[in-house]
């Protein structure tokens, strides 16, 4: 959900499911992209492998981090549709870390993105 709105950029379908870094962070690549008149036409192919890399607790604030392996065809087009970079046929593995937090005194029982790394 938050790939697919992050590459289409519409970030406001996530805002309640990302913190304010995040978001911003978001916000200016797709405020980049639009200023260079590019369009992004990704798909994610295939989730390899979602995994716990990591959890903590501070006081009643939780933290997760997962590391997603998946397959994602990529495409950027310009502002006639034509293809500037990437390709439909050529998935690339990708390796990120995503980093959630959750208050767990709240009765919200969603996780908020604060943060993501790529994994080298």
């Amino acid at each position: 959900m938050i790939l697919e709105a992050y590459w289409h950029g519409e970030l406001d379908k996530v805002r309640a499911h990302v913190d304010e870094n995040v978001y911003n962070a978001f916000n200016s690549a797709v405020e980049q992209r639009a200023k260079e008149g590019l369009k992004l036409d990704n798909r994610l192919v295939h989730i390899d492998q979602a995994v716990i890399s990591a959890a903590s607790l501070e006081h009643s604030v939780a933290f997760v981090t997962v590391r997603f392996e998946a397959d994602i065809a990529a495409i950027t087009r310009n502002k006639d549709g034509e293809v500037v970079a990437g390709s439909m046929s050529d998935a690339v593995q990708t390796r990120d870390l995503w980093t959630f937090r959750r208050d767990t005194a709240s009765k919200d029982p969603n996780w908020l993105l604060v943060e993501t790394d790529e994994e080298e």
